[in-house]
């Protein structure tokens, strides 16, 4: 009997020391520097990820993480159920419990992309096709189909998506950055919209932004903004064509090669303000809150004409003929 207490008190104790043994081993291992390829290791979770998920992320990309190790320590801590998709980074000196820790924080990367005032919807959908953070989902699909699924009564994207920067996560969609910037665009259009001036011969908020994306393209000077928008609006209110270049230059589309001539003013498309009266039937380009706001908020004056000075301002006149003396000085090079 004294040898089988003994050989019993032998395995209790060789099994307390093992379990001592193997928690000290989960400690060190918990708490021990990771050697990284580099001072930073990017890695995307993936929607519904498990921790051995995660941990099969962590190293594809060069994370050397034990994976059983990650999964029992996630769901014994239960960080597991604080982890969110999104892209994250390990850096040199972590452990596996110190990135077990950013995750459950969601202390995830963060990417930006600019989306410019004046851009053409696909100059957008390029920018978001080239960033290689951004996962692309929407391939081939249809702008209709694309409107439809943003919840727009508008089936043409072309200036519903707001120029402006938008910070993300990597792995984060195509369609989500798209979503973001069709929402602040309505945001940013409806206040203007209720901030218009009265009796205005805009219809609509969406023709107040078709006339901005105008405004857009003709002008980069702030100062220059309204009046040019008050140009548009007194031509509107006579029925006089706007006869503005680049909506000439849209309708164009492939055609344009840095260069108008006479017969693409004559040229008709559905854009081309030379041979069409009022607003082309959509924007031309993205425009920016300082061109809304112009739109809806036009310098009042008695001007039907402007021309380029060549330096980003622009000369304004209320005839024809004080207009073609403008033409003559500042596009000719000749005064008159």
């Amino acid at each position: 009997m004294k040898k089988l207490r003994f050989y019993f008190l032998l395995a209790c104790l060789s099994l307390v020391l093992l379990a001592a043994l193997a928690a000290g081993g989960a400690w060190t291992w918990m708490n021990r520097a990771m050697t990284l390829p580099a001072d930073k290791v990017e890695f995307i979770v993936a929607p519904g990820s498990t921790p051995r998920a995660v941990a099969r992320a962590m190293k594809s990309a060069g994370i050397p993480i034990w994976e059983e190790g990650f999964a029992w320590m996630a769901r014994l801590s239960e960080r597991d159920k604080l982890i969110k998709a999104g892209g994250y980074e390990a850096r040199a000196g972590d452990s596996p419990w110190q990135l077990l820790e950013r995750l459950a924080r969601g202390e995830m990367v963060q990417r930006q992309i600019t989306f410019v005032e004046g851009w053409t919807y696909a100059q957008i959908r390029q920018a978001l096709r080239a960033n290689p953070d951004v996962k692309q989902t929407l391939g081939d699909i249809s702008d209709e189909a694309l409107m439809t699924r943003l919840g727009s009564p508008i089936k043409e994207p072309e200036g519903l998506f707001f120029p402006d920067t938008y910070v993300f996560t990597p792995g984060t969609t195509d369609f989500d950055l798209l979503r973001q910037a069709y929402q602040q665009q309505q945001q940013v259009l409806a206040k203007a919209w209720a901030e218009r001036q009265p009796d205005l011969p805009l219809d609509s908020p969406y023709e107040a932004l078709v006339l901005a994306s105008i405004i857009e393209k003709e002008t980069g000077h702030g100062p220059d903004r309204t009046r040019v928008a008050g140009v548009f609006i007194n031509r509107l209110r006579l029925g006089m064509m706007l006869q503005t270049d680049p909506t000439v230059i849209y309708g164009m589309r492939e055609r344009y090669q840095g260069r108008i001539r006479r017969s693409d003013l004559r040229a008709d498309t559905p854009w081309n303000t030379y041979t069409r009266a009022g607003l082309p039937p959509t924007p031309i380009a993205a425009a920016g809150r300082a061109a809304l706001l112009a739109a809806v908020q036009p310098e009042r004056h008695k001007y039907l004409y402007f021309v380029s000075r060549g330096n980003g301002t622009s000369e304004f006149s209320a005839n024809l003929s004080e207009h073609n003396r403008n033409v003559a000085r500042y596009i000719l090079g000749r005064d008159q």
